[in-house]
């Protein structure tokens, strides 16, 4: 979880072929924080639609600032920066024509109501009633392992499995898959996510609404923003203090070493993001702190009496840490699979007004099996639901089909590897950058 910048100057979207001026009363108001920022200046239609498909709220919120901005006009500049030399390692080119690009975005924007008509943005209750059910069932076992078989180890790591699958639910509940109100979508991500293992629900929509709207756009998508750790693209460099750079040159071996600690960041980042709700820019976000703050207490409550309840120090720091890292691993093995090994683009770039080309080429799948539906709660469709966010979990294999002969029709990749593939790919981006860096610490140094 990494907060962006956000630039809270007013701007203008394009929706439905309408320009709409946004202010900073809109933007305080705005009950998905900051991701309505994602595309200032931009053409905005297929994104509004993905994400408030069906919703009678935004429809009214647009529809008055329509009115509002019907005799403005924006005088915007937009050029697409052009890469040269080093700047083009891991970057991507769109170079399919504007008739054509709008023909896919056509094509999409139809598929997407198709869809909606055949019911796949339906949720079946029942099934995410077991979903939540099962790592419930994962911690009353661990507790229980630990209280009466004094099983640590393996209590620790059943634990960290229940952390990594209530994940995937507060990535369904914020992105309102189970519910159609937002409400009791918010309501189950409080359970799931602050209560039940630290993760904060709001911090989450903040930073992955906003990876979604723009991913691998350098400037938009915090998901690309990790110094001083990794450089995913060599602009990052200019950025680097030398002892930065000194490091660089290496972070495509300690990558793969490094990622248990991100359950630990995510739950960092939480913690940081809750205590600031009640003076956030964003009115969606004081409001929800009164939620948030004491069910995260609660939750690390139950966690300093759960490691109290140990016998000794040693086996106190042994289980946190096991079920911490274990849970990290599983959770930073999926998320940053799908989308590290593939090209970025730059923050103007011509695709983010394509929404479905950017999320095709930006996204790979992992090749799916029963287990890895189920361990990778669904995300190893990243593909389908990048295009299609707010629809259920179990409905993403059933329109695989339909994705995989939409791509092959406008000509577009579709890329779907095993993980060892994958894995490979996204070092070997992260090697490309390293080998600039310690070109740059060489002449430096």
């Amino acid at each position: 979880m990494v907060i962006r910048e956000i630039d809270n100057s007013p701007f203008w979207l394009k929706i439905d072929g309408k320009w709409v001026h946004v202010d900073e009363s809109v933007m305080r108001a705005h009950p998905g924080g900051s991701a309505i920022t994602t595309y200032r200046n931009k053409e905005a239609t297929t994104i509004f639609q993905t994400f408030h498909g069906g919703s009678v709220t935004a429809g009214k919120w647009l529809a008055k600032l329509k009115e509002e901005s019907r005799d403005k006009q924006p005088d915007i500049k937009d050029t697409e920066e052009i890469l040269t030399g080093d700047d083009t390692i891991n970057m991507g080119t769109f170079d399919i024509s504007a008739e054509k690009a709008d023909q896919i975005a056509k094509a999409f924007d139809k598929l997407r109501l198709d869809m909606r008509k055949e019911g796949y943005f339906q949720s079946d209750k029942m099934w995410y009633l077991r979903k939540v059910i099962e790592p419930i069932v994962m911690i009353c076992v661990a507790v229980y392992l630990q209280l009466v078989h004094q099983q640590y180890i393996l209590a620790a790591l059943l634990m960290g499995l229940a952390w990594q699958q209530l994940g995937w639910m507060v990535h369904e509940c914020c992105h309102q898959q189970v519910f159609k109100t937002p409400y009791y979508n918010d309501l189950l991500s409080y359970f799931t996510g602050n209560l039940l293992q630290g993760f904060s629900s709001s911090g989450w929509k903040e930073q992955h609404n906003i990876h979604h709207a723009a991913t691998n756009v350098l400037g938009r998508d915090g998901d690309l923003d990790l110094l001083p750790f990794w450089a995913t693209v060599v602009q990052d460099l200019k950025l680097c203090e030398n002892w930065v750079l000194r490091m660089l040159p290496y972070q495509h071996i300690y990558w793969t070493v490094m990622l248990p600690l991100l359950r630990l960041s995510w739950l960092t980042n939480s913690i940081t993001f809750v205590v600031g709700m009640p003076v956030n820019y964003y009115d969606v976000y004081r409001r929800k702190a009164a939620y948030e703050q004491p069910l995260l207490a609660l939750h690390w409550s139950l966690v300093i009496y759960q490691l109290y309840l140990l016998p000794d120090y040693s086996t106190r720091i042994t289980f946190f840490l096991i079920s911490q890292l274990f849970a990290g691993w599983l959770l930073a093995h999926v998320v940053t699979y799908n989308h590290y090994s593939t090209v970025k683009f730059p923050y103007n770039a011509r695709i983010l007004s394509n929404y479905p080309c950017l999320q095709i080429y930006t996204t790979r799948n992992m090749q799916p099996s029963p287990f890895i539906d189920w361990l990778w709660g669904g995300l190893n469709y990243q593909i389908e639901h990048h295009l299609f966010p707010t629809m259920p979990r179990h409905s993403l294999p059933k329109v695989m089909p339909r994705l995989k002969d939409f791509c092959k029709e406008h000509d577009i990749p579709y890329l779907v590897d095993d993980y060892l593939t994958g894995w490979r790919l996204g070092v070997e981006q992260f090697a490309n950058v390293a080998r600039v860096a310690e070109q740059k610490v060489k002449s430096i140094f």
